[in-house]
């Protein structure tokens, strides 16, 4: 059982820590997991080695730690939006909206992580963590909805998520690797389409 990721993180640098680390999330977007080390970090930021041990201890710590970053603002971009709406459906279609739209750094990060965790157990008992962390706006807004009435559907909250967000990673790992992906606009369309139909809702 891996450490719970909280419990892996220095304290240590206050805000030129946070700094150093938005330096790692640069990094490792571009250079990816496997290739990015202190000296990378180092050269990008400006902060010595040294200081950069001292704030993460371990290269595989400062990753884990710029992922958890990562999906952090991610998960509370996502929150901020189903706060901003009131329909549930405007809800789960600003999240639709927002994942389809995520910047290309967050999948790049996002991607590193799938990637690693394929041979790294502890790394994939990461991606477990936080990918639950990731997937609780999606439960809540359909969850929600289904409460106040606003949805009609048969199937576990859980397993409607589940199918929208293998949705989403599908049209990403395509973009990821330069592969022809799908077109947008059309994509986008299908996809709020099906998950209305899914929700229970009369089609627009």
């Amino acid at each position: 059982m891996a450490m719970p990721t909280a419990s892996r993180t220095r304290r240590a640098g206050g805000a030129r820590r946070a700094t150093a680390l938005d330096a790692v999330m640069t990094v490792l977007a571009e250079r990816g997991y496997e290739n990015t080390r202190f000296a990378d970090v180092s050269a990008a930021s400006g902060v010595a080695i040294s200081t950069l041990q001292n704030y993460f201890g371990s290269r595989e710590d400062m990753l884990i730690e710029a992922m958890r970053r990562s999906n952090d603002m991610e998960v509370a971009t996502l929150a901020a939006l189903v706060e901003a709406e009131s329909d549930p459906w405007a809800q789960v279609a600003a999240l639709i909206e927002r994942s389809l739209g995520e910047p290309e750094s967050t999948q790049r990060i996002l991607f590193e992580f799938w990637h690693a965790g394929i041979r790294d157990e502890e790394i994939r008992e990461y991606g477990v963590e936080l990918q639950a962390r990731y997937r609780a706006p999606f439960v809540d807004a359909v969850t929600q909805g289904q409460e106040r009435g606003a949805f009609s559907f048969t199937h576990r909250p859980d397993d409607v998520v589940d199918l929208l967000l293998a949705a989403l990673a599908g049209v990403m790992i395509p973009n990821m690797l330069h592969h022809p992906s799908p077109s947008p606009a059309g994509f986008r369309r299908i996809l709020l389409s099906q998950t209305r139909a899914v929700l229970g809702l009369d089609p627009e």
